[in-house]
């Protein structure tokens, strides 16, 4: 197993619209992380990938966004991708185990593939308890809480925080590592997640994402900020 119990991982992810978007300015936000004590990483695309390997031996769970209009599954949706990432030398593949259409295989299919083929442990981004069992029993090495809030099933709790009881219920059934990630954005809710059993916990946005950030602090700034023209004369 690759990723050490009661690890911190981060996720160096930006998109294209970020000021921050590009390997370079993710492997050094990897080198931040790991002077913090991160002990690994999240990451999307075969460059950013590649510049964070070449900066760490920690492990790196890879993910390849592959964007369609016709899905609802875009991250590492079929074994092209998984193969890129892998290339890319990410040690753990992520993967939408979520049993939305998507532009490839069948995800047992793709995880077996991965775990056969490419020798690379599977990460498998779940949205309910059915689909971690499932994900677990087609031979994935982790099971993440990544994807609830983001599924139409599961998006009316996306505004009430981290769903801890599907961590809780993920270790209730103790057939393997789970991984606590998605809106995990205080240090009170890391501890809160190895409390219940997480083995480890990914946080991305509240330590990667300082536009994000400042939107916080500007909305809770809000109610006291003068109008533009407040203080003209």
């Amino acid at each position: 197993m690759l990723i050490p119990k009661g690890a911190l991982i981060v996720s160096c992810q930006a998109r294209a619209d970020n000021p921050l978007h590009g390997p370079i300015f993710m492997s050094a936000m990897a080198r931040a992380a790991t002077a913090g004590g991160a002990a690994g990483f999240r990451a999307n695309g075969a460059e950013d990938v590649a510049a964070i390997r070449a900066i760490s031996t920690h492990p790196i769970i890879g993910i390849d966004k592959v964007w369609d209009d016709r899905f609802p599954v875009y991250i590492t949706p079929n074994f092209s991708a998984a193969a890129r990432i892998a290339r890319a030398g990410a040690d753990i593949i992520g993967v939408d185990a979520t049993r939305r259409p998507r532009d490839g295989e069948p995800v047992d299919q793709l995880i077996a593939r991965i775990r056969q083929e490419l020798g690379r442990e599977v990460f498998a981004d779940v949205a309910t308890l059915e689909e971690g069992r499932a994900a677990r029993a087609a031979g994935a090495t982790y099971i993440a809480t990544t994807l609830s809030g983001y599924t139409e099933e599961t998006a009316a709790s996306r505004d009430a925080g981290p769903d801890l009881e599907l961590l809780s219920v993920l270790v209730a059934i103790g057939e393997g590592p789970v991984v606590a990630e998605g809106r995990f954005d205080t240090p009170q809710l890391v501890a809160e997640a190895f409390k219940r059993g997480a083995h480890a916990v990914v946080v991305g946005t509240a330590i990667t994402n300082p536009r994000e950030i400042t939107r916080k602090f500007v909305e809770a700034a809000a109610p006291w900020a003068s109008a533009p023209n407040d203080d003209a004369s």
